[in-house]
């Protein structure tokens, strides 16, 4: 299957295996016509704007993280995507460029503000976003760029949203906007991300990557290609 594929989304198994079977779908339509779940999903499952109401794919985000094992955070020049199991080590270690956090921070790539989230998310994950930014003192009396540093070291490939939680009314329907849960991708992939991330130097997984989404875009020019994967 390419993207370029007449096809639809209708369920949350026909989602999974679109990610498994073509490793990257990005959640938003993007500069790349036609990569994404928003352009290929049933107009039933997307988005009422009538009455502003989300329907399933919104949904589905958190039973197929949790079922999949797979990677979704803000990758793709800071919108959400979907990367299988498969293909996350590779584009980790591009965009981590073969550092793990601690070397990244040492060699003075990374700024002490991330370097003070990063450690406390880790040591608390998985925790949810609003239970993070608390026990960071982020908020409107306290520190600022709580969603800016979440955001980088999402693109950066060291955090992971690894589920979304939702608020339940006394009798137990779920409520409001999911909740993010955040976590870092060895801890919630585990031992085969940790022995596979680094096995390669990125340059040879920036290739593989390359190859990937040329095959899964056939009708994409290559320097839009190149732009979004890095």
């Amino acid at each position: 299957m390419t993207y370029s594929d007449d096809f639809q989304i209708s369920s949350m198994d026909e989602l999974i295996e679109l990610i498994d079977e073509v490793g990257f779908v990005p959640f938003f339509s993007n500069e790349i016509e036609g990569f994404s779940l928003e352009e290929h999903i049933t107009p039933g499952c997307w988005y009422d704007d009538a009455d502003g109401e989300f329907w399933p794919a919104w949904e589905w985000k958190g039973p197929v993280i949790r079922e999949m094992k797979c990677a979704y955070g803000k990758f793709l020049r800071n919108k959400v995507m979907y990367i299988s199991p498969k293909w996350f080590p590779d584009f980790a270690n591009f965009r981590r460029q073969g550092y793990d956090f601690d070397a990244r921070y040492d060699d003075g790539l990374a700024s002490f503000y991330d370097k003070e989230l990063f450690e406390l998310l880790d040591m608390k994950a998985p925790v949810l976003s609003k239970n993070l930014k608390k026990d960071g003192g982020y908020g409107k009396n306290g520190k600022k760029g709580f969603d800016t540093i979440v955001t980088r070291l999402q693109k950066q490939c060291y955090v992971i949203t690894s589920d979304f939680c939702y608020s339940t009314d006394k009798l137990g329907n779920k409520y409001g906007w999911g909740i993010a849960e955040y976590s870092t991708p060895e801890k919630f992939l585990g031992k085969k991300f940790e022995n596979s991330v680094y096995k390669r130097t990125p340059e040879e997984s920036y290739v593989r990557l390359l190859k990937q989404f040329k095959k899964i875009l056939p009708d994409a020019e290559q320097k839009k290609i190149e732009k979004i994967l890095r």
